[in-house]
């Protein structure tokens, strides 16, 4: 394939080659980005849209993502929108719970809200700001192998602009695919989506609501198909700007899941809420969009012949709650940390030695546990088991603290209370995922 001209596009070789090639600027793959190119190394991103862009998402954060975003250096201040709470508020059953964030000294007591229509953004000017090289509008068509050992060593791409269609080649020692849940560069390599392995849907919106400025992330539990409860949640986030960020998830667990309308579902639930919240079709401010939760893992193995998998690429989305944002950044500073030692051994052996530790690293950090989110959404599936934990459990605030604990995986990683010793044995004598 040819390297052809574009306008606005490097022209020179060496723009077209680095140490590492990043696909995609989401979270994953700009956390990946500045781990490398502060460690020193040359990294190339291709990200297939331009800033801004739209993604679907909740636009909440918990402790754990703020927890990467501080370790990134990712400056934090209310006054430029970063909004934040205090915690969870949990409806449903008949009972109402608010719980603070737990007071950890491995993370912070606040999480917060950003719309992912500037997040992402934000991440990858970071990565920018550590000496990554960002290329926007660049769609990359697939991976390019060595004839020989069938080893990635870099990507095939197109470029569009001003209707006129540029074809360009990539080159780069290794290659992590941040790619999303379709992820083009790990079909390619014949890594395809485990039907074993849980999968979510999410469909939100926003709302003009006096609600706007809660304090608190609202999670709805009760979601209705006729007489049956659903597996998943509703939710309303507060944007802090005289909007919510309104939504709601649903599993595959679900004898329901693909058989419904998923927008009719959001229409029906808020007819519901109170009218003085004017969360309704009037007030509606952008339109209602969808997208797919990859969870547990549901995409492996996460290294074959130099390419990486990091973030919804690699279903890395907690089972337990649809949270992507903090294991996707935390995976990519993972997949970071492997290739900066595994670049920095002089032979190919060893190189390849090093990368292939990258698997057992996630299921050292996430296996049991997501093993045990799997189970989980498994349990949820079953109407009669979810009707029974959401009626008995919303009531209990020991359950619910718990509960909290567990489905955020926000637990002291050494020590702790008795909750936090026992969640962290029981993911550590889980098989991994």
């Amino acid at each position: 394939m040819t390297q052809q001209a574009s306008p606005g596009f490097p022209q020179d070789h060496a723009a077209q080659t680095a140490d590492v090639i990043v696909v995609g600027s989401g979270p994953a793959g700009s956390s990946a980005a500045f781990y490398l190119a502060s460690a020193g190394l040359d990294v190339l991103v291709l990200e297939k849209s331009r800033f801004p862009r739209e993604k679907v998402c909740g636009d909440g954060l918990t402790p754990r993502a703020v927890k990467a975003l501080t370790a990134m250096g990712v400056p934090l201040p209310e006054s430029d929108g970063w909004l934040r709470n205090k915690g969870l508020r949990i409806i449903g059953g008949g009972g109402r719970i608010e719980l603070a964030w737990p007071e950890l000294s491995s993370y912070p007591g606040f999480g917060l809200v950003r719309t992912r229509l500037d997040f992402d953004e934000i991440l990858a000017r970071h990565a920018q700001k550590a000496g990554a090289r960002l290329l926007e509008g660049v769609n990359v068509t697939g991976p390019l192998r060595d004839d020989r050992t069938g080893r990635v060593i870099g990507v095939t791409a197109r470029e569009t602009v001003d209707g006129e269609t540029a074809e360009h080649i990539f080159r780069g020692r290794v290659v992590i695919a941040a790619d999303g849940n379709s992820s083009r560069l790990s079909v390619a390599m014949g890594l395809r989506k485990r039907d074993d392995r849980p999968l979510g849907v999410a469909v939100r919106s926003y709302y003009t609501t006096p609600r706007h400025d809660d304090d608190y992330l609202e999670a709805w539990l009760d979601l209705w198909d006729g007489d049956k409860l659903l597996p998943g949640y509703g939710w309303i986030f507060g944007m802090g700007d005289g909007t919510s960020n309104v939504g709601l998830g649903l599993l595959n667990t679900s004898e329901a899941f693909g058989h419904i309308d998923y927008r009719v579902l959001l229409r029906k639930w808020l007819a519901g809420m109170p009218p003085e919240w004017g969360l309704t079709e009037e007030n509606r401010t952008q339109p209602v969009r969808g997208a797919a939760l990859p969870m547990g893992f549901n995409r492996t193995p996460h290294y074959t012949r130099g390419l990486l998998l990091a973030g919804d690429s690699g279903g890395m989305v907690n089972p337990f709650n649809g949270e992507g944002i903090a294991y996707a950044m935390e995976a990519g500073e993972i997949a970071a940390r492997t290739v900066v030692q595994a670049l920095a051994r002089p032979s190919a052996a060893g190189i390849e030695t090093v990368l292939q530790t990258y698997p057992r690293e996630l299921k050292v950090a996430y296996g049991g546990y997501y093993t045990l989110g799997n189970s989980f959404v498994q349990m949820i599936g079953h109407p009669a088991f979810m009707r029974f934990a959401t009626k008995h459990g919303v009531k209990r605030p020991y359950i619910m603290r718990f509960t909290m604990k567990l489905l955020g995986n926000l637990t002291e990683p050494r020590g702790g209370d008795a909750t936090d010793r026992l969640l962290n044995a029981l993911s550590k004598m889980t098989p991994a995922a």
